[in-house]
């Protein structure tokens, strides 16, 4: 198929000064292959005004949050109950971003401090939680502690916490006595012959079981604790880590189980697992799963039960939006020298301007979504990927994304889906050519990327791997909705 010339697409600002977002021009290359072969499940959204009032500030429980406040992590845990195949609690890893990573541990009184200092530093922090780098609940004095002092000098930041849900049914009334409103817990497996595949041994009132002997115990505790959230009247997000051949086909029943006993949310994440990482799996060849056998697992879980697709699995001291680390700006070193200037009055303040930007981007994404049209045949789902800062937007110039946001879209409405971490491809001239092609297999299944610029350079070898290059400054829907009507509708009318 011949490519139509290069267009200028354009749409008008929004209408507030608070919000200048301008359509700025586009170039256009229609991609020949088909659709995307995305399912047709979709999660469910509708939540009551009651249960968005109580995540609508919570990053990691609300999708659109993500976009606008941030989090930060406490390490005060160090000890951990149970062992995972997949797991190395390592220090001193400023440069990595995965679970269990930190620089440095904290008592609780020098949690409390950072605490302060960030939440007047990063006023859209709204977030703390405590997820290690062991297990918090293996460590209750450190973890309840910390919560105390916090709750008593900074009450408008919600607690969080995440656990592998050994001790968690012996804590939830101590949890629930200190508001903390949003536990996560990590469950790989409803099978203990799956799960004697992710955990070697499991330690439990003083005694250490290995094999299906400890997974059973730990399955047990884990639906016990779940249903003790539900009835506790807390929200509880569970974690399940994809590991290919091991627990892949397993996590849909894992999905139904944890949504029968009242989970809120679910979030299904890729293994992170290479050799320098020092964890079994990683020393034994165990690999992750690629971007689209993630995507593919979610799909088949969705439906059920809301999924968390945001997730950027962070290290046990993030600070920061997520998908990124301000960590290293608040090492013990500098914080405990950093003057406390924490006030809830100039944090609100911060968020009124906050909710007043989300409603600007709202319109324009409401506006953005119509009803189905009437057509031939049905409109096929294709998948996008944008380079973006934050706040909904395409605003992000190419070279400096570090990961991309996918989204699905049909001619109804653009979906979040899933973020793709790459290597950031301005480099400097160094390795660029290896990293532009890591980066065209890592969004290989997508028809269009969308930045607010593109390099002549990485524009001819997107085009040339067959890919739509889109330059925006705008809200990611209406982008999409553009392209999506001018480049796949268009597509599809002109071959009938």
């Amino acid at each position: 198929m011949t490519p139509p010339p290069s267009t200028a697409l354009t749409s008008a600002p929004l209408a507030t000064p608070d919000l200048d977002i301008t359509l700025t021009k586009t170039k256009t290359l229609v991609n020949s292959a088909g659709g995307c072969g995305c399912s047709s499940n979709t999660d469910i959204d509708e939540l009551s005004e009651s249960m968005r009032a109580r995540i609508e500030k919570h990053p990691c429980y609300s999708e659109d949050a993500h976009h606008h406040y941030a989090r930060m992590h406490v390490a005060v845990a160090p000890a951990c109950n149970i062992q995972c195949n997949y797991c190395n609690r390592k220090y001193d890893c400023a440069n990595e971003s995965r679970p269990g990573v930190v620089s440095e541990l904290l008592t609780p009184e020098e949690a409390a401090h950072k605490v302060l200092v960030v939440a007047g530093k990063i006023p859209q922090m709204t977030v703390l939680g405590i997820a290690g780098p062991g297990d918090p609940l293996a460590n209750p004095e450190q973890t309840f502690r910390t919560f105390e002092l916090i709750a008593d000098q900074a009450p408008d930041i919600k607690l969080c916490l995440s656990t592998n849900g050994l001790m968690l049914p012996d804590y939830v009334d101590r949890i629930k006595a200190l508001n903390v409103d949003h536990v996560t817990i990590t469950i790989n497996m409803i099978d203990p012959e799956i799960g004697a595949m992710i955990y070697p041994w499991v330690h439990y009132r003083r005694k250490r079981y290995r094999g299906i002997e400890g997974v059973k115990i730990l399955h047990e505790r884990q639906m016990e604790g779940l249903q003790a959230l539900k009835e506790a009247d807390i929200l509880c997000k569970v974690n399940s880590v994809m590991i290919p051949g091991i627990n892949d086909h397993h996590l849909p029943e894992v999905n139904q189980a944890i949504r029968e006993r009242g989970a809120f949310l679910h979030n299904i994440m890729p293994l992170i697992s290479a050799p320098e990482h020092g964890t079994y799996f990683g020393l034994n060849g165990q690999r992750g799963p690629s971007p689209q056998e993630l995507k593919q697992v979610q799909d088949n879980c969705a439906g059920n039960l809301k999924l968390m697709r945001h997730c950027r699995q962070c290290r046990a001291d993030a600070v920061g939006l997520l998908g990124e680390d301000r960590s290293q700006e608040f090492t013990k070193q500098k914080f405990m020298e950093m003057p406390v200037d924490y006030s809830v009055a100039q944090r609100q303040a911060v968020h009124i301007g906050i909710e007043q930007a989300k409603a600007a981007v709202a319109a324009k994404r409401q506006a953005a979504v119509r009803p189905p049209i009437a057509t031939a045949q049905p409109s096929p789902k294709v998948l996008v990927a944008i380079a973006t800062k934050g706040g909904g937007l395409v605003n992000q110039h190419f070279g400096h994304a570090k990961e991309f946001m996918i989204y699905e879209v049909d001619a109804t409405a653009a979906k979040f889906v899933s973020h793709r971490k790459v290597a950031d491809y301005c480099q400097g001239g160094y390795g660029e050519e290896a990293m532009l092609n890591g980066i065209i297999t890592t969004i290989s299944d997508c028809q269009a990327v969308f930045a607010s610029k593109v390099g002549p350079c990485p524009q001819r070898e997107l085009e040339k791997a067959g890919l739509v290059v889109v330059e925006a400054y705008d809200v990611i829907e209406s982008v999409a909705r553009q392209f999506y009507d001018e480049h796949v509708l268009t597509r599809q009318s002109a071959t009938f």
